[in-house]
Formats: structure tokens, C-alpha cells, sequence
């Protein structure tokens, strides 16, 4: 390993994510509608192969540093020489400067998770869960409103084509990084791979993401140092288990001027008035019918 730190080599092997295709409407009309362009990558470590992710392909670089970070399988980003991706393997190379030959024993038993796709967990990832320190800072409710807005101009994938989950690195109210996958996993993962490349702090940061929020989810954000987790979609028991456990606010049915907050209230500050009562009736009315 170098003795000072510096960046891996790595290739710029993004791909487009949509391809055109051809669709018949209900009146038989020909239509060209785009698609998300799935496909498979799969993840090797010194060759030896790890995992096979089904991805877009706009960030495979940083999807692959980032599931290596956040299933502990790296932990220091020196470690690794280089990340080599080649479309026409669907192969995701990476080396390291000690080429270990015993990832097998390292890694432990590999646990299926709930994640679209198929998310993984590997078994040795519980002791480094155990060191996670969490420090939550207060939020303004207003702030939250102002990012939810912000939030909706991005999900360009999603506009065009559907069949995608998108995930954001946010601080303030501000977005910083926006990454659209397959499955939610691959897009938190390929964020962490850009936090852990630009040596990116999450200790005053948000994160947001349209997917559920399950147990994986929740240990990703943490392991990546970030207090607080949106989402616009719902929550499992796990999942709050574990935010409880480690300390992450969470903020579920995220959209709009609307939030409900499962873990972490006393650290929101709700700054913005009561609108009348009997707007208050309608808003609820409205967001039950949003449910059905």
C-alpha cells in the first residue's frame, strides 16, 4: 500500500441509461418511448469475483467503490490500486496493492436483503456497525419543505423513462449529488463511492432517497456517517429498529409539504405556522386520498 494517500486509477466507462424503443398505445398507435437500459455488472477484487449488480451503468466506477465501502469488504480507499470497468465483459476489475487471495474467508456468509434487485449484506459487517457514532443536528421544518422542492427537478431518468429509483446527497437545502439506478441500493452505493473518492463528510448531511426505507438502507446511510434519511416512500420495522439503534432521524411519505418523522423528532425544529383548521381537515383528506 502507498504510504501517502492518492486516487485510484480509474476508468470514465459511464454509459447512456435509456435506449429508444418501439411501443404500441391503446389506439394501435406506433410509439418511440425510452426505456431504462439494464444490464449486468459483475464486481471482481483482486479477481475474485464478489457480486453481480444489475445496473444502468452511468456511474459504474463509483457503484463499485461504493458497494466495496459499504459492505466492508475495503476500508480505506488507499487500498485499492485501481477500478477498471470493460462493457464488453459487463466487468467491474478491481485491484488492490496487496492482491490478497483469502476475500472468501474475509468476507463471511452472504445475507439476501429486501433491496430491489436483490440487495446483499455480507456477514462480517456487524463489527463495523458496532462502531457507528452518530451525531444528529438540528433541522428546521422549513429547510425540509425548501429541499423537497428543490428535489423535484432532478429524477431524469425517472421523467423519461421510468423503472428507476434515484437517491441524493443533500446539504441544507441544497442537492450536492444525484444518482439514478435500478434499484435503490446501487444509486446509495454509488454515492458512497463518491463520498469516499472526494473524502466527503456525512456528518452534516441528508440523504434522500424514493425507495423504502429497510434495514439496509438505514445501515448504508450510517455507515456513510449521515444522521438524517428522507424518503418519499414507506418504512419497515427493521428498518426503524435500526435508526433508533444508531441514531438516524427519519422522515418517511417525504413529497411536498408533507412528512411524517418515525425517529428523531426532537431534533426538528418546526418553524412554519399551522395553516386554519379547516385547511388543516382538507390536507389531511388529501393526503389520505394520495395513500389509496
Amino acid at each position: 500500500m502507498p504510504s501517502t494517500s492518492c486516487r485510484p486509477v480509474m476508468t470514465d466507462a459511464g454509459i447512456k441509461p435509456t435506449i429508444a424503443v418501439e411501443a404500441t398505445d391503446e389506439f394501435q398507435n406506433v410509439r418511440e418511448m425510452h426505456i431504462a437500459d439494464e444490464r449486468p455488472l459483475t464486481l471482481y477484487v483482486d479477481s475474485y469475483e464478489i457480486v453481480t449488480l444489475m445496473t444502468l451503468g452511468k456511474t459504474p466506477e463509483l457503484l463499485a467503490l461504493g458497494y466495496l465501502k459499504n459492505q466492508g469488504i475495503i476500508e480505506d480507499i488507499n487500498e485499492i490500486q485501481s477500478v477498471q470497468v470493460d462493457w464488453d465483459v459487463n466487468a467491474a476489475a478491481v485491484t488492490t496493492y496487496s492482491e490478497r487471495d483469502d476475500w472468501k474467508e474475509r468476507l463471511g456468509p452472504r445475507i439476501v436483503t429486501t433491496g430491489c434487485g436483490q440487495g446483499t449484506v455480507y456477514g462480517n459487517i456487524v463489527e463495523q456497525l458496532s462502531r457507528i457514532e452518530l451525531q444528529a443536528s438540528r433541522l428546521k421544518q422549513s429547510d425540509i419543505y425548501s429541499l423537497l422542492k428543490n428535489l423535484g427537478r432532478y429524477n431524469d431518468v425517472y421523467k423519461s423513462a421510468g423503472a428507476v429509483h434515484g437517491c441524493a446527497l443533500c446539504s441544507g437545502t441544497q442537492v450536492t449529488a444525484f444518482i439514478e439506478d435500478v434499484g435503490r441500493h446501487n444509486a446509495v452505493d454509488a454515492i458512497a463511492g463518491q463520498m469516499w473518492l472526494e473524502n466527503t463528510s456525512g456528518h452534516d448531511k441528508l440523504f434522500y432517497t424514493t425507495g423504502r426505507l429497510t434495514s439496509e438502507m438505514v445501515m448504508k446511510v450510517a455507515q456513510m456517517g449521515i444522521p438524517a434519511l428522507l424518503s418519499r416512500s414507506g418504512i419497515t420495522q427493521m428498518g426503524l429498529k435500526l435508526a433508533k439503534d444508531f441514531g438516524v432521524i427519519l422522515f418517511s411519505r417525504a413529497a411536498g409539504k408533507h412528512f411524517l418523522i418515525y425517529n428523531g423528532v426532537e431534533h426538528i425544529e418546526f418553524d412554519v405556522s399551522l395553516p386554519p383548521k379547516h385547511d388543516v381537515a382538507n390536507l389531511k383528506t388529501r393526503q389520505q386520498k394520495s395513500k389509496i
